[in-house]
């Protein structure tokens, strides 16, 4: 007789966690993979009045460092501002957006170091500061994610088409064009 994988409701929600950030979900494209090809410019394209990708990418990473800091114990950690919540970014280059997609990378990291030594004993605890238990905070931060990379996929979808001569290689100095302007 084949012996049955025990799977912990923990070791689950890490799954589901993983599967949303990186990829591999039944959904389609994880955050990871959304956001990976998307160029500053995107990032920081604001349609209308909304959030851009790039905010939205903030929002998301200030979400996970909450968790990580509820589960680190820290009662004091809230996010009371929009500045806290959506950051206060401007023009989005290669550098800012970068920055944006590593300290998103590292937030789930983190997050999901802090959950090593965790059993499923701990989702039942009552969350830092707050009236619900980490197994809703952990759930809550699935759901928030997928919310938002729906956003990001309308907002990517409906951006402006960049132009050939948007990328670094600026087809307009080569050669090929000389005798065409």
């Amino acid at each position: 007789m084949e012996e049955e994988l025990q799977t912990t409701e923990l070791d689950r929600i890490k799954i589901l966690l993983n599967a949303t950030f990186h990829g591999g979900a039944w959904h389609g494209p994880s955050v990871l993979e959304n956001v990976k090809d998307i160029k500053p410019k995107t990032a920081g394209n604001r349609q209308k009045n909304i959030h851009t990708i790039a905010e939205l990418v903030y929002h998301i990473t200030t979400w996970r460092i909450f968790a990580l800091k509820k589960i680190q114990g820290d009662i004091e950690f809230v996010i009371k501002t929009e500045k806290q919540n959506w950051g206060n970014l401007k023009e989005i280059d290669e550098f800012e957006w970068e920055t944006l997609q590593m300290e998103l990378t590292l937030s789930h990291d983190e997050l999901m170091s802090a959950l090593d030594d965790k059993d499923d004993s701990f989702l039942v605890e009552i969350v830092p500061g707050a009236e619900y238990d980490f197994y809703t905070l952990l759930h809550g931060i699935i759901h928030h994610d997928l919310y938002h990379n729906g956003q990001i996929a309308i907002l990517k979808k409906s951006a402006p088409k960049a132009s050939k001569f948007d990328d670094d290689d600026d087809l307009r100095t080569t050669s090929y064009f000389e005798d065409e302007y």
